[in-house]
C-alpha cells in the first residue's frame, strides 16, 4: 500500500476521533477496524480512503462514507456493515434483502384528492451499470461509454415514456436554462460528493432526460450512475409509482444492474442501498411545523425523513417540507412506498385535528 494513503488515512482518523463528529463513520471506525482495512484493495483499486475521506474532510457529515465501486461493500465489509446496520435500522450483517417486488401498483392511489397539503408527490430510485466502477473511479472514456449507453436505451422508450436526452457537455444556454427553470438540472457535487472525488471531468458523461409530459426524468452519472426519478403535481402517489416501475422494467431489459444478493441493488451511497427507493412528497403542514420537533418525532414513528424543501441541507421555504420514506433495505419496494404513503396519510389525519 501506498505510505502516503496510510499517512492520510491514520492522520484522517486522528482528526476525526477528537473532533465532535456525529458521524457515523466516526462511531464505528474504531483504532481496530482502521487497522484491520489500511492495508486492502478492491478488484477495481480502490482502498479504505477512497470510502471515508468524504467523512474525514467533512466532520458534520451525518454518515462519512461511500463506496467507490461494487466490490467495496464487501472488502471492506467491516466498517460498511455496522453503519448500514445503523442507518437501515437493524439490517444486520447476517440478513438478506428480499428479491425485488413492486408489488400492485393498484393499491395506491392519491393522498391528497382535495389538493390540500401536498404541493407534488416524486419516487425515485437509483442504479449501477454491472463492470463499471462508481463515480470516483471512473475513467472519462468510461464516464462518455455510461452515457452512451444510458442515452440510446433511454431513446427507446415509448408512449407517455418518450422523451429526449440532454448532455451537460456542449449544453447550449437556453437548454441550460429552461431545465434550471424546471429544476431538472444537477449542478455539480456538493463539498461532501467532490470529497469523494465524485466530481471528477465534469460535465463529460453527465446528462438528463425527460418525457414530453416532464413527469419522467433521468440523470445519467449525477451521484449514481442512474437516477429514475418519476413526477407530478398533487398527491396521486399511484400514478406516480405506476410509471417509475414500468419505466425501470423496461430499461432494465438493456442495461445490467449492478446487483448483491444480500444487499440488494447496489448504489455509490449506502443509505440508498437495498430498493434504492425513495418515495417523497413536498407537503405543506402549517400546524405541525409550527412545532418543527413534534412533526419530526412523529414523521420518524413512521420511518419518514424530514428535510426542508431542496433537500438535505436545505430550509423548508414558505413552510414546504420534503418528507419521505427513511428505510430502503430489509424490505420490498411496494414495502418502501407503502410506508411513506401509510406515514404521508397519518400526518395528514393529525394535521386536521390539531
Amino acid at each position: 500500500m501506498d505510505p502516503a494513503v496510510i499517512a492520510k488515512l491514520e492522520e484522517g482518523w486522528c482528526s476525526l476521533y477528537s473532533s465532535d463528529s456525529k458521524s457515523l463513520l466516526k462511531k464505528y471506525l474504531t483504532k481496530e477496524v482502521l487497522d484491520d482495512l489500511m492495508n486492502k484493495k478492491t478488484k477495481f483499486g480502490s482502498t479504505l480512503l477512497d470510502c471515508v475521506q468524504s467523512g474525514f474532510e467533512n466532520h458534520d457529515s451525518g454518515v462519512g462514507i461511500y463506496a467507490p465501486d461494487a466490490d467495496a461493500y464487501t472488502v471492506f465489509a467491516p466498517i460498511f456493515d455496522p453503519i448500514i446496520e445503523d442507518y437501515h435500522k437493524g439490517f444486520k450483517s447476517t440478513d438478506k434483502h428480499p428479491a425485488k417486488n413492486w408489488g400492485d401498483v393498484n393499491t395506491l392511489g392519491d393522498l391528497d384528492p382535495e389538493c390540500k397539503y401536498i404541493i407534488s408527490t416524486r419516487v425515485r430510485c437509483g442504479r449501477s451499470l454491472e463492470g463499471y466502477p462508481f463515480n470516483p473511479l471512473l475513467t472519462e472514456q468510461q464516464y462518455k461509454e455510461i452515457e452512451d449507453k444510458v442515452s440510446s436505451t433511454l431513446k427507446g422508450l415509448c408512449g407517455e415514456l418518450k422523451g429526449e436526452f440532454y448532455p451537460l457537455t456542449g449544453m447550449s444556454k437556453d437548454v441550460q436554462q429552461k431545465l434550471i427553470d424546471d429544476h431538472f438540472l444537477f449542478k455539480e457535487g456538493d463539498r461532501f460528493l467532490q470529497a469523494a472525488n465524485a466530481s471528477r471531468f465534469w460535465p463529460t458523461g453527465r446528462g438528463i432526460f425527460h418525457n414530453e409530459n416532464k413527469t419522467f426524468l433521468v440523470w445519467c452519472n449525477e451521484e449514481d450512475h442512474l437516477r429514475l426519478i418519476s413526477m407530478q403535481q398533487g398527491g396521486n402517489l399511484g400514478e406516480v409509482y405506476t410509471r417509475l416501475v414500468t419505466a425501470v422494467n423496461d430499461v432494465e431489459k438493456r442495461l445490467p444492474f449492478s446487483h448483491h444478493n444480500r444487499l440488494g441493488f447496489l448504489t455509490f451511497c449506502p443509505t440508498n442501498l437495498g430498493t434504492t427507493i425513495r418515495a417523497s412528497v413536498h407537503i405543506q403542514l402549517p400546524k405541525l411545523a409550527a412545532d418543527k420537533a413534534k412533526l419530526e418525532e412523529i414523521a420518524g414513528r413512521y420511518n419518514l425523513q424530514v428535510r426542508g424543501t431542496r433537500g438535505e441541507h436545505t430550509d423548508a421555504e414558505g413552510g414546504i417540507y420534503d418528507i419521505s420514506n427513511k428505510r430502503r433495505m430489509g424490505l420490498t419496494e411496494y414495502q418502501a412506498v407503502k410506508e411513506m404513503n401509510d406515514g404521508i396519510k397519518e400526518l395528514i389525519k393529525i394535521e386536521e385535528q390539531l
